[in-house]
């Protein structure tokens, strides 16, 4: 008989696994929303995080620190990304941008799964390590009690710090200057252009925030997981199922969306197995679709 402080545990790692889901989802939502490109290399970006922070903990560095390497990385590929690849997806309008960027995108991911997979040996005689196996950050943390219920750690650590990247994400979005022209952009591009908003170098920030707070939740997920290279296309998934679900363009419907997907997916993992599970999270993402998404959203 399963008991009330076992499901209260359950419910917990749900949450975090909500948590995850929503900012991945946020991140989806956040370039398609303003610059309507779908980006298919979300997920990507999470795994590189993870891999980047991997390796600073075995070069000797802490792991918080290791963890901001990773994410800053990221941060950075994904700003080399917008001024090359992107640039030529923005040349475009309407359908054919969209088209243009799930191809673009999508692209991206195979080349840095093949690279990351394989590494690199340049004419140098230098050599770019490959990372064929599955990493994790090496972080000890014993078990919380709440209540009767018996929590892991990382789950507390996956809620925390992405309830507050976040709140910190809404906040430079509401109250900052650059926050407000982001806004601004998304409800109006020209008006924004007549009060001297650029609207590229928006969509740039915001790519950049997106995959940072992909690499967010790529490390804090890697505290209680281990992750591998192929675990981008997975991720990438599950941030299509949430920004759909939560709507396109609302960044308060992924987070909900997010949770609510969470808790579905952990309760049916503890119950029928990981595998059902995820089948049993696409039913769900289109179950919310016939029940009218735009309440979510």
């Amino acid at each position: 008989m399963v008991t009330i402080s076992t499901m209260a545990a359950v419910a917990i790692d749900g949450l975090a696994f909500g948590v995850f889901l929503a900012l991945l989802g946020v991140g989806i939502t956040l370039v398609f929303g303003l610059g309507e490109v779908l980006n298919l290399s979300i997920g990507v970006f999470s795994v590189i995080a993870v891999l980047i922070a991997s390796w600073a903990v075995n070069s000797g560095q802490g792991v918080i620190v290791a963890a901001v390497i990773g994410v800053l990385v990221a941060a950075g590929i994904g700003l080399l990304v917008d001024r090359t690849l992107l640039s030529l997806v923005y040349r475009s309008t309407g359908e054919e941008r969209i088209l243009l960027g799930i191809f673009v995108t999508l692209g991206l991911t195979v080349f840095l799964d093949g690279f990351f997979i394989n590494g690199l040996s340049l004419t140098s005689g230098i050599a770019i390590p490959s990372f064929p196996g599955s990493y994790g950050l090496p972080v000890d943390l014993p078990t919380v009690t709440i209540g009767a219920a018996v929590v892991r750690s990382s789950s507390l650590v996956v809620i925390g710090v992405g309830a507050v990247a976040l709140a910190i994400l809404f906040s430079f979005l509401r109250l900052t200057y650059l926050g407000k022209a982001t806004r601004t952009v998304f409800q109006d591009e020209q008006g924004a252009q007549l009060v001297g908003v650029n609207p590229r170098r928006i969509r740039t920030l915001i790519f950049v925030l997106s995959v940072t707070v992909a690499g967010i939740a790529g490390v804090v997920w890697a505290v209680g997981q281990t992750v591998s290279v192929a675990d981008g296309f997975q991720y990438t998934t599950f941030a299509l199922i949430v920004s759909i679900v939560g709507g396109v363009r609302s960044l308060g419907g992924a987070i909900v969306a997010g949770v609510l997907l969470g808790f579905v997916n952990q309760f049916a993992n503890f119950f029928v197995g990981s595998y059902v599970a995820t089948v049993i999270l696409f039913g769900a993402a289109i179950v919310f679709l016939l029940a009218k998404p735009e309440a979510i959203a």
